[in-house]
């Protein structure tokens, strides 16, 4: 699926979803800001999230989910080349970019509304013709790839956000 994404725009979403186990609201409420490059990590601490179809800002899930990520080499090369990608695109639109300091943004700056992630995400899926798999289940999948490759269930609960009583694995 990551192969098949390689250029699509939201490719480095989709990467950091499947490499962090983040939600889909954190993804789309984080923020250049939050990167820290030179420490290969990132700062968890807002989400973007639908009531209705507005969309709001909003404190992450629970206290635990406030947290720092490690990032691997591959997910913040893809991380940079986005931001390269996006910083054409706010060149292209000059002043009419609404820069938010957004990561993930539409291609005007704004914000994006999380369920567009999720579209694009599940029509890159077809695409590929990948069996139907779900935005949230890369959090699954990366919950269950770490567990497998030996990480301590506490580390995955404690890098998903997962309160204390999170015992699902």
């Amino acid at each position: 699926f990551l192969q098949h994404t390689a250029t699509h725009r939201l490719h480095a979403a989709f990467v950091l979803a499947a490499t962090t186990g983040m939600r889909r609201g954190e993804i789309a409420g984080l923020k250049w800001a939050d990167l820290d490059e030179g420490a290969s990590r990132l700062a968890v601490r807002r989400s973007l999230v639908t009531s209705g179809y507005e969309v709001v800002w909003s404190d992450p899930k629970t206290e635990r989910s406030r947290r720092n990520i490690a990032l691997d080499p591959a997910t913040l090369a893809a991380l940079r080349a986005h931001r390269a990608r996006q910083a054409r695109e706010k060149l292209a639109l000059g002043p009419a970019y609404k820069d938010q300091d957004l990561v993930f943004a539409r291609e005007d700056g704004r914000s994006m509304h999380p369920e567009r992630l999720s579209k694009l995400f599940a029509l890159s899926v077809r695409d590929a013709n990948l069996p139907r798999i779900r935005f949230h289940d890369l959090r699954h999948t990366h919950a269950t790839l770490a567990l497998q490759a030996g990480v301590h269930p506490k580390i995955v609960s404690e890098r998903l956000g997962h309160g204390e009583d999170a015992g699902r694995f």
